[in-house]
């Protein structure tokens, strides 16, 4: 009982945490894929991004459950750690996913549209156990989170097309 009722509260931090990974990482892979610029670059800003915003939010969530929101006082710092440490696993974990394409021995055509197929899957995969342990279908917490990834991928990557061509980088589309 003890070991759901941790996974319970330790799970939004994790689905949270893993939704911004996976779909952070996936806009510098798909912004970078837009603009045309190396596999070097998706790799460097990739990896950047994954730790420095795996940190930003896992000390943001440190700091938001050490904030006393009631009358209660005391010291809870135990407590946000294991709160910060589930956002930074969470999002470290699947946020790594869109990279993995980028680190593996195949033609670089090939690249960009594996990352984008691992990490779609994974965004529904992410999704859909979150649904099972909250009241929507598994299915639904799947496409959902699966939509707003997609939709976030396409704007990065119109952001890096449009970037590219409006400095002379001539991205293809």
């Amino acid at each position: 009982m003890r070991k759901k009722t941790t996974v319970k509260r330790f799970l939004p931090d994790f689905v949270y945490g893993a939704n911004d990974g996976l779909i952070t990482t996936f806009a510098i892979v798909a912004g970078v894929a837009g603009a045309g610029l190396s596999n070097s670059v998706v790799l460097i800003l990739g990896f950047a991004s994954l730790l420095a915003d795996g940190f930003s939010m896992a000390t943001s969530d440190y700091l938001a459950e050490r904030t006393p929101s009631d009358q209660h006082s005391g010291s809870n710092r135990a407590p946000a750690m294991k709160h910060g440490l589930a956002t930074f696993i969470g999002f470290v974990t699947p946020g790594v996913v869109p990279l993995i394409a980028y680190l593996i021995p195949i033609s670089d055509e090939y690249r960009f549209p594996l990352a984008g197929a691992m990490t779609l899957v994974t965004l529904f995969v992410v999704g859909a156990g979150r649904g099972l342990v909250a009241t929507l279908p598994p299915w639904r917490a799947g496409a959902e989170m699966l939509v707003v990834g997609a939709l976030a991928a396409a704007v990065a990557y119109g952001v890096g097309v449009f970037g590219s061509l409006m400095t002379g980088g001539g991205a293809m589309v």
